[in-house]
């Protein structure tokens, strides 16, 4: 990216500046409903987003995050709710009348404009003076390390080359809000990464409103510093994407943000700040005493696989940390190399199967566990969560 950026406080070209009052959100979504048929496809779904924030909307197909993302482009309109910019309700504006953009999963350039016109599409629409037009359009090109493309044909251009070309084109009116549809899903991983380092560098830079939808939970993480995931049109957990990581709110959310080891559990007693829980496939574990409580006799636990140590001869002192309370004993039942981690799958003589994932800190491990070895798995009370079933 060039070190000298558009100014993004001047008014919007699209539809004048909004901005929130002080220690107002720039976005608030109040209650905002839509139904198609009989699929109610968002329900009720209420939200606010800072100035400057990058939001992730995550979530399965079919979950309604796309329909959000249209509403707050004027795409579609809310049949329930508010939307408000800066205080202003938008939810019936045309998207002309909005100082919003979106980035489409599939671009959306115009195949017979060249990369050039392609950006200036919306600018000519807009009104703007031709010599105002070469100058925004070069600040776009520069923006997004085009140069000496600038005449070339969408078909002329690599999938990672069109992908800065609308990028371009989204942020040439200086909207104060960019929404982007899935916009790194037909890019190969390599690509896909490097383009993630660079929208993160780009919006710290310009201090712009991005939300981005995403069905990839590591794409969301990577990127946001708030993620909202959505299943079934609701909201069912908005929080940073170490919270999501770490303290899932549900079963639901647990199993769908990375890898997880999930046991049905019931309480057994109270032994000061911890749980003593049975478990059907793990047995009686010890369990940190939840800040929030789980309401419930039946509940599940939770436990990441990084938080699973394996062991030969048993846990060991870590650090002061109380490390051996939770020790199942089993046998490596599957085994997976990733590069940087191996995960290995440990069948337990409690019945249960206990996932573990091991970081490869040696080129060669001579001492990497095989198959059908008998282990120690253990974690710690504080590695397990608990959460409603």
């Amino acid at each position: 990216m060039t070190d000298e950026l558009p100014r993004t406080d001047a008014a919007a070209d699209a539809a004048g500046d909004v901005r929130p009052a002080a220690g107002q959100p720039l976005l608030r979504i109040e209650g905002v409903a839509k139904t198609f048929g009989s699929f109610r496809a968002v329900d009720g779904v209420s939200l606010d987003i800072k100035a400057g924030e990058f939001f992730a909307l995550l979530g399965p197909s079919g979950c309604g995050k796309t329909t959000l993302l249209r509403m707050l482009a004027g795409f579609e309109a809310p049949d329930e709710g508010r939307i408000l910019l800066g205080g202003k309700d938008i939810a019936q504006a045309l998207p002309h009348e909005r100082p919003i953009n979106m980035m489409f999963q599939s671009y959306a350039l115009f195949p017979h404009l060249s990369v050039r016109d392609n950006i200036a599409f919306g600018l000519k629409r807009a009104g703007m003076a031709r010599a105002d037009i070469a100058t925004r359009v070069s600040e776009m090109v520069a923006l997004v390390k085009l140069e000496g493309l600038e005449k070339r044909k969408p078909d002329q251009l690599s999938g990672g080359q069109r992908q800065r070309v609308a990028l371009a084109r989204a942020l040439a009116r200086r909207p104060q809000l960019l929404l982007l549809d899935e916009p790194l899903a037909a890019l190969d991983k390599k690509l896909r990464e490097s383009t993630q380092g660079e929208l993160m560098e780009l919006q710290r830079r310009l201090g712009m409103t991005f939300i981005i939808v995403t069905h990839d939970q590591e794409e969301a993480m990577t990127m946001a510093s708030r993620i909202g995931v959505m299943k079934a049109g609701r909201l069912d957990q908005v929080a940073s994407p170490r919270e999501l990581y770490e303290a899932p709110r549900s079963r639901w959310i647990a199993e769908f943000v990375g890898d997880i080891n999930l046991f049905d559990a019931e309480f057994k007693l109270r032994d000061g700040h911890r749980l003593v829980i049975g478990t059907g496939g793990a047995g009686t574990l010890v369990v940190a005493e939840p800040r929030e409580a789980v309401g419930e006799t039946r509940f599940s636990v939770a436990i990441r696989p990084e938080k699973v140590k394996l062991s030969r001869r048993g846990p060991v002192s870590e650090a002061g940390r109380e490390t051996a309370i939770n020790r199942l004993d089993g046998v490596i039942a599957d085994i997976c190399y990733l590069g940087g981690t191996t995960t290995y799958k440990v069948k337990l003589d409690t019945g249960g199967m206990l996932q573990a994932s091991v970081a490869n800190s040696a080129r060669l491990d001579v001492d990497a566990y095989s198959l059908n070895q008998n282990v120690v798995a253990w974690f710690t009370p504080d590695d397990c969560v608990l959460l409603p079933s």
